[in-house]
C-alpha cells in the first residue's frame, strides 16, 4: 500500500471491492474471511493469503483461525526450503536497446550446497521485444501498455537466459536477511502469485517490485524513498548498498566473457580454429590429431568449441540433432586429454562500484577566446566520456540531459538531449558484432550557432584490446532550422579505458548536408575518476561553423567537474 492505495491492478488480489483504494475495508474485509472460512482447502482465504494471516497473529494477536489444509503451498514452501535471499543483477545487454539498463531478480536460497538448484523470483512485463514492434514495444512499455507478472523458476533456468543466451555477466548481492525475514517474503510471493499489476519501464518495473519484496521481508528498510521518477536496476542495487543490507557479493560470467578469454589464450596461430570446427570447415580429427599443435592448446581449441557451439545454437544457427552430434563428439575428444589448466578469468570492476545515474556539471573555459561558462543536469544515466569503470564497455543511455551555457551576459540552451543510445561491441573471432547509436533533442552541432532540433541513428563497427577500442560509424542525420535539413556524417573514434582513473575520448567527424553545406566535427575529452561519484573532465571542441556568409572555426576549451548523486 502507498498512502493506502495499493499499487496492484489485479482485483483478484483484493478481498473488498474498495480494497485497492482503501487500505482499511480491505483490513476489515481480511480478517472477515480468514475467521468465517467456507472452504479449507487450497481454495480458502488463509491458504491464498499466509502472509496476511502470519501478519494479523502477530500484529493483532489473533490465533483462533480456523484449521485448514493448504497442500499447493505447502508442496511450493518445502520445494523452495527458504533460508536466505540474494539480489541478482544480469549487467547490461550489449545490442538489445530493451535490456542496456540491465535487470535485477531475487533468488531465493534453500539448504542446498549449491545455488543452482535455488529458485529465482522474477517480474517482467508480458511481452517480448524481440517479436514486438520496437516503437510500439516502447509506447506501451513507457504508459503502463503491458501486465507485470511474477514467475518462479530454477535459478538455473534464468542464468541460462541471462548468461548464456544474452551473454550478460551476472553479479549476485547476498542479502544478510534472516530465515524469517526470508519467508516472509515468501507468504507475499505467494499471495502475488496469479495477479497482475501494470508494469511501466521507469517506475514500476522489475527492479521496482524487487523492492517491495524486501521491504516486505523486513518492514524496517525504505528502499522505495531512494526514487521518485525513475528506477533503474543498477541504482537499485546502489540503494540496497546503501541500506547496509548485502552481506557478500559473486560474479559469474557470461558465455561472451568466457569465449573472449579463450580468445586470449589461444594461440594466433590457432585461434580461427574452434569457429571452423563448428562451421563445419575443418574436422575433429584435423584439431585431435595435429602434431603441430601441443596438448594444452588443443583442450583450450576444443573448450572453446563447446562454449561457441553452445552460444550457436542459442542463436538458432544449427538444428537440435546437428547440436546434440557435435556437442557429443566434441566433449568426447576433450575429455580424452584429462585434466588441463583451468580457466582463470579476471572478475571485472563490481558495479556497485561505478558512478551514480544523476549528473551535475559545472564548466568554464574558453571559446573563441572568450569566457564561457556551463552549467548542466543530466537525469540519467551514463556515456562515452564518463568514467567507464563498472560499466559494459562501449555502452550509453542518456536520458534528459541538458546544458546551459553562460557568456557576454547571455545564456544559451547548448544541448538539450531528449534520448541518447549507443552500442559500440567490439567485434571479434567469436562475435560479429555491429554498433548502433541514436540521439534526438537539441544540439547546436549544425553549421550555424543555434541549438536545432535533431535526429540521428547510424551503424557502424569497433574492433578492440585490453588498453582500448576504436570504431567507425556512419550517421544519417535530420535537423531542423526553419526547415528540414538531411544530412550524413562518417566518424572515426578512439575510447582508452584500460585505467580505472582515466577515460580518454576522441571523436572526428566529417558530414555532408544536403544544401551542399560540409562541416568538420572534432570532439576529445581526458577525464579524471576523483572518487566513485566526483569526475574532473577536460575537453576540447572544434566545429566549422557557416556564420555571416562565411565559414568560421568554432574552438571550445573547458574544465568540468561532474558530480554524480
Amino acid at each position: 500500500m502507498n498512502d493506502g492505495f495499493s499499487e496492484i491492478d489485479d482485483a483478484n488480489f483484493f478481498l473488498s471491492k474498495d480494497g485497492k483504494k482503501n487500505a482499511k475495508k480491505e483490513l476489515d474485509a481480511t480478517i472477515i474471511a480468514l475467521l468465517n472460512e467456507t472452504n479449507f482447502d487450497d481454495n480458502s482465504t488463509a491458504c491464498r493469503f499466509p502472509a496476511r494471516k502470519a501478519w494479523l497473529k502477530d500484529k493483532l494477536d489473533i490465533k483462533k483461525f480456523p484449521e485448514v489444509s493448504c497442500e499447493e503451498y505447502d508442496s511450493i514452501l518445502k520445494r523452495l526450503n527458504p533460508k536466505s535471499a540474494t539480489l541478482v543483477f544480469p549487467s547490461a545487454h550489449i545490442n538489445s536497446p530493451a535490456s542496456m539498463f540491465g535487470h535485477t531478480f531475487l533468488r531465493i536460497n534453500s539448504g542446498y550446497k549449491s545455488k543452482l538448484l535455488s529458485y529465482a523470483i522474477n517480474y517482467a512485463a508480458d511481452a517480448n521485444p524481440d517479436t514486438e514492434n520496437g516503437v510500439l514495444f516502447a509506447i506501451k512499455g513507457l504508459f503502463g501498455g503491458y501486465y507485470g507478472r511474477y514467475s518462479l523458476l530454477p535459478y538455473y533456468d534464468k542464468l541460462k537466459e541471462y548468461r548464456d543466451t544474452e551473454q550478460r555477466d551476472i553479479w549476485e548481492y547476498d542479502l544478510n536477511l534472516n530465515e524469517e525475514e526470508v519467508l516472509r517474503m515468501v507468504r507475499h510471493i505467494w499471495e502475488l502469485n496469479g495477479t497482475h499489476s501494470d508494469y511501466y519501464f521507469f517506475t514500476e518495473n522489475c527492479s521496482y517490485n524487487m523492492l517491495w519484496l524486501i521491504e516486505v521481508a523486513r518492514p524496517s528498510v525504505n528502499l522505495r524513498k531512494h526514487f521518485t521518477y525513475q528506477v533503474i536496476p543498477l541504482e537499485t542495487a546502489h540503494a540496497i548498498l546503501k541500506e547496509n543490507l548485502i552481506d557478500d557479493s559473486n560474479y559469474r560470467a557470461s558465455k561472451r566473457a568466457l569465449l573472449l578469454k579463450y580468445e586470449s589464450i589461444i594461440k594466433e596461430n590457432y585461434v580461427k580454429l574452434p569457429r571452423k570446427l563448428i562451421e563445419g570447415k575443418i574436422s575433429l580429427e584435423e584439431i585431435v590429431e595435429g602434431s603441430e599443435i601441443e596438448a594444452q592448446q588443443k583442450m583450450y581449441i576444443l573448450e572453446a568449441s563447446i562454449e561457441f557451439l553452445e552460444y550457436s545454437f542459442s542463436k538458432n544457427d544449427m538444428d537440435k540433432d546437428e547440436y546434440l552430434e557435435l556437442f557429443h563428439n566434441i566433449t568426447k575428444a576433450r575429455a580424452s586429454f584429462g585434466k588441463g589448466n583451468k580457466l582463470d578469468i579476471k572478475t571485472p570492476p563490481n558495479p556497485i562500484e561505478s558512478h551514480r545515474a544523476l549528473r551535475a556539471t559545472t564548466s568554464f573555459g574558453l571559446r573563441d577566446d572568450k569566457g564561457i561558462g556551463f552549467l548542466g543536469i543530466r537525469t540519467a544515466y551514463h556515456s562515452l566520456e564518463d568514467s567507464s569503470y563498472g560499466f559494459l564497455r562501449g555502452t550509453e543511455i542518456e536520458f534528459l540531459d541538458v546544458l546551459l551555457s553562460y557568456s557576454d551576459n547571455k545564456t544559451k540552451l547548448e544541448n538539450a538531449t531528449i534520448i541518447s543510445i549507443a552500442s559500440i561491441a567490439q567485434r571479434s573471432e567469436f562475435f560479429d558484432s555491429f554498433s548502433w547509436r541514436t540521439k534526438i533533442g537539441w544540439d547546436n552541432n549544425y553549421v550555424n550557432d543555434k541549438s536545432n532540433f535533431f535526429l540521428t541513428l547510424g551503424a557502424g563497427f569497433s574492433w578492440g584490446n585490453d588498453f582500448a577500442y576504436t570504431y567507425i560509424m556512419i550517421d544519417p542525420l535530420y535537423y531542423y532550422e526553419k526547415k528540414s535539413i538531411l544530412g550524413v556524417g562518417s566518424s572515426i573514434g578512439l575510447v582508452i579505458d584500460k585505467y580505472k582513473y582515466l577515460n580518454t575520448h576522441f571523436e572526428f567527424t566529417q558530414r555532408l548536408y544536403d544544401n551542399s553545406d560540409t562541416q568538420i566535427i572534432i570532439k576529445a575529452s581526458q577525464s579524471f575518476r576523483m572518487s566513485q561519484n566526483l569526475q574532473l573532465q577536460l575537453s576540447y571542441d572544434y566545429k566549422e561553423r557557416y556564420l555571416h556568409k562565411k565559414k568560421e572555426n568554432e574552438q571550445t576549451y573547458k574544465a568540468s567537474i561532474n558530480y554524480y548523486f
